[in-house]
């Protein structure tokens, strides 16, 4: 496969999944761009994201480090899920910030890889750091055409 159908692929795959991820839409992420193996989400800190402290829930920037992270790791057109993650959240995001979710593939073989995502926002300041462990399964992301289609 040249770089080309690499990255058509990958872009392919993204555009299919977010269409499909209710949940990443509700939260008002965007799909930036896609690559093999890497990923870029966006998302603004809306007012019904903070929590008591004022400050973006973590559970709303853990679920856009692991979005980033799931496309980044269905890229290659192979289903595949997370089997387990953890963040670090080091610098408190605010309301109206416009965060990134940049995953990044740091190992894959066989049925696993290992991806590291970076949440910076507008400034380009670190917010968390996030690594998440993928398990393929069965299946692919794209629909299979069948020969009557």
């Amino acid at each position: 496969m040249t770089n080309h159908e690499a990255l058509s692929l990958a872009e392919a795959c993204g555009t299919a999944l977010f269409e499909r991820d209710t949940a990443s839409q509700a939260m008002g992420m965007r799909l930036l761009s896609m690559a093999p193996g890497a990923a870029r989400i966006g998302m603004t800190v809306r007012e019904d994201m903070l929590q008591g402290h004022g400050t973006c829930h973590g559970g709303y920037l853990f679920a856009l480090a692991d979005s980033a992270f799931a496309f980044a790791c269905n890229s290659y057109n192979d289903a595949t899920v997370a089997i387990g993650c953890s963040i670090d959240y080091v610098a408190p995001a605010r309301l109206g910030d416009t965060l990134t979710a940049q995953a990044i593939e740091q190992s894959r073989s066989g049925r696993t890889g290992n991806y590291d995502v970076r949440i910076e926002n507008q400034n380009g300041q670190l917010i968390a750091l996030f690594h998440g462990k993928s398990y393929k399964v069965r299946g692919s992301v794209l629909a299979q055409e069948t020969p009557n289609e």
